[in-house]
C-alpha cells in the first residue's frame, strides 16, 4: 500500500467479507475505495448474492486529477485524535501542529507525488473500466467531487436517503 499498490484481491475479499457479515451491517454498509478490480467487482457480487442483498448502489466522486493531487499531497493528520487538515485548502493554526490539541501533523507514506503517481496508474489500468460497468449496470450516481465539501455531502445524503 505504502508504494501505492493493490493489495491482494483474496486478502481484501476476505477482510470485506468478514466485515459486512457483523451485526451492524445488517441493514447497510459503506465502503470506500472498494472494489477496486473487476475481479474484486464480481467476486462482490457474489458475496451480495450469497447474502441476498442485491446490486451495490455506487458512488463516483469525480475530481480533476490536479485537484486530486492537491488534496493528497496537502493531506495531513493529527498524530494524537486523527483530525485531518489539507495545508492548501484547511491548514493548522500553527504549522503542523493539530488546532485541536497539540499532536504533530503527519503525512501519510501513500500521499507522496511518487505514490500518488503509481496509485494513479492502477487507478486507470484497473478500476477506471468498474465506471463504466456500474453506470451499465445503473447502479452508479455521479457526484461533483470539485464542488464544496458541504455540496458534496449534500448530494450524497440525498443518495443515502433514496436508497433506504
Amino acid at each position: 500500500m505504502e508504494r501505492g499498490e493493490l493489495v491482494a484481491d483474496d486478502l481484501v475479499l476476505e477482510m470485506v467479507e468478514a466485515r459486512i457479515s457483523q451485526p451492524d451491517c445488517s441493514e447497510g454498509f459503506v465502503l470506500d475505495g472498494f472494489p477496486r478490480t473487476l475481479v474484486q467487482a464480481e467476486a462482490f457480487d457474489a458475496i451480495l448474492r450469497r447474502r441476498c442483498w442485491g446490486c451495490p448502489q455506487v458512488l463516483y466522486f469525480e475530481v480533476d486529477r490536479k485537484q486530486l493531487l492537491r488534496r493528497l499531497t496537502g493531506r495531513r493528520t493529527c498524530s494524537v485524535g486523527g483530525e485531518i487538515y489539507n495545508i492548501y485548502d484547511n491548514p493548522p493554526k500553527i504549522e503542523g501542529r493539530c488546532d485541536n490539541d497539540g499532536g504533530e501533523l503527519i503525512q501519510r507514506a501513500d500521499d507522496r507525488e511518487d505514490v500518488i503517481a503509481e496509485r494513479l496508474g492502477v487507478y486507470d489500468a484497473h478500476t477506471r473500466t468498474l465506471v463504466d460497468r456500474y453506470r451499465q449496470l445503473g447502479v452508479s450516481v455521479d457526484i461533483n467531487g470539485m464542488a464544496h465539501p458541504a455540496v458534496v455531502g449534500e448530494q450524497v445524503r440525498r443518495v443515502m436517503a433514496s436508497i433506504r
